[in-house]
């Protein structure tokens, strides 16, 4: 699913305050542990003045920023050096994230953001895989430099790893395990502060997505990634409920028992429309659902006590813009964002203000 370069940007990222008791009303939190923020997004892919417009609404509703990407094997591959194809796409949105004092969140991803059982779609066509070692080098240095240069307070090497084992062949994930290790040591070794990660598919731990609503849980992943200091959880809760209320309060925090790790939201949300999904489920939303969503979601937040929080489009988007190259499982993402397509404001957005103005603490 994570979605993820501009276009890739594009991929994909969340989110009634009820009361139980009567007579004792609940108690509506007035600070919150958690950042919040987007990755830059725009309605249209093809209109640079949208993302602009894009950058500037949201950046003032936020206080971190999500750069989430698949790494660009086609440049790559064609031989552009990674230092330059690095300054060149990020350098400048990275300064403005940096004078808007938002702390950077880089997550890169070695698999198929839209396709978890795939390689990416350009190795694919190059007849390549992360099972090669030669393409895990790539890989490796392309982490190493994006780090190295962009200088992020948090760096994830790997997106919905649980999501991948069980998706993917043993080939594709065991590559992608050994090239997170193995690029988690080598940025470590000239970065002893930025905070290592990846990140699981909460919806898929839960069983929603196996069917049968068994809780799996993610001790594989602890296993497989020793090197994780803080866990992202991805999650996508209306491929599955049917309202946000629905939604257990401990969706995040059980898959952290045992552990004291912290967790963030690295990408996720509630779809404000409704569409026809996989194997031809009708996926409901509407407006109302997403903004009880967001509410919703910052009661899960507190619950686990959150360091973060990322809707990763802050606009919806415009399918009919994107190149035809782009998987059309894309379309059960475009009713993320928080404004509309001509950037107007959906109820959710006065649902994330609400949240975003409870002080940080």
């Amino acid at each position: 699913m994570n979605l993820n370069i501009l276009l890739t940007a594009l991929i994909i990222g969340l989110f009634s305050i009820v009361s139980c008791n009567k007579e004792e009303p609940a108690r509506i939190p007035t600070t919150r542990t958690f950042r919040m923020g987007f990755q830059n997004s725009a309605p249209r892919v093809d209109n640079v003045n949208l993302f602009l417009q894009s950058l500037e609404l949201w950046s003032q509703r936020a206080d971190a920023a999500m750069i989430t990407t698949e790494v660009p094997w086609d440049s790559l591959y064609a031989g552009k050096p990674i230092p330059l194809y690095v300054i060149h796409n990020y350098q400048v949105l990275v300064n403005y994230y940096r004078s808007k004092n938002l702390k950077l969140w880089i997550y890169i991803d070695p698999q198929n953001g839209l396709n978890r059982a795939s390689d990416a779609n350009a190795l694919v066509a190059r007849g390549k895989s992360i099972a090669q070692d030669d393409v895990q080098k790539l890989y490796r240095r392309f982490a190493v430099v994006m780090d190295s240069i962009l200088r992020p307070e948090h760096l994830g090497l790997a997106l919905e790893t649980n999501l991948i084992r069980d998706a993917s062949t043993l080939a594709i994930y065991s590559g992608v395990k050994k090239a997170a290790n193995d690029a988690a040591a080598d940025v470590r070794a000239i970065d002893k502060t930025v905070k290592l990660s990846v990140s699981v598919q909460a919806d898929y731990a839960w069983g929603r997505l196996l069917g049968n609503g068994t809780y799996v849980g993610i001790a594989q992943d602890f296993t497989d990634f020793p090197f994780i200091e803080e866990l992202g959880i991805s999650s996508y809760p209306y491929f599955d409920f049917s309202m946000p209320e629905e939604i257990p309060l401990d969706y995040y925090s059980k898959l952290m028992e045992g552990k004291s790790l912290p967790i963030f939201i690295s990408e996720g949300g509630w779809t404000s429309a409704t569409f026809t999904g996989p194997n031809k489920k009708l996926i409901e939303g509407n407006p109302a659902s997403q903004q009880n969503y967001i509410t919703l979601q910052s009661k899960l937040l507190d619950k686990a006590q959150a360091t973060a929080v990322f809707q990763l489009v802050f606009t919806d988007i415009d399918v009919s813009s994107l190149p035809s190259t782009i998987d059309p499982s894309i379309e059960y993402y475009s009713h993320l964002g928080l404004v509309d397509l001509n950037l107007q404001p959906k109820p959710s957005l006065k649902a994330w203000e609400d949240i975003f103005k409870r002080p940080l603490q």
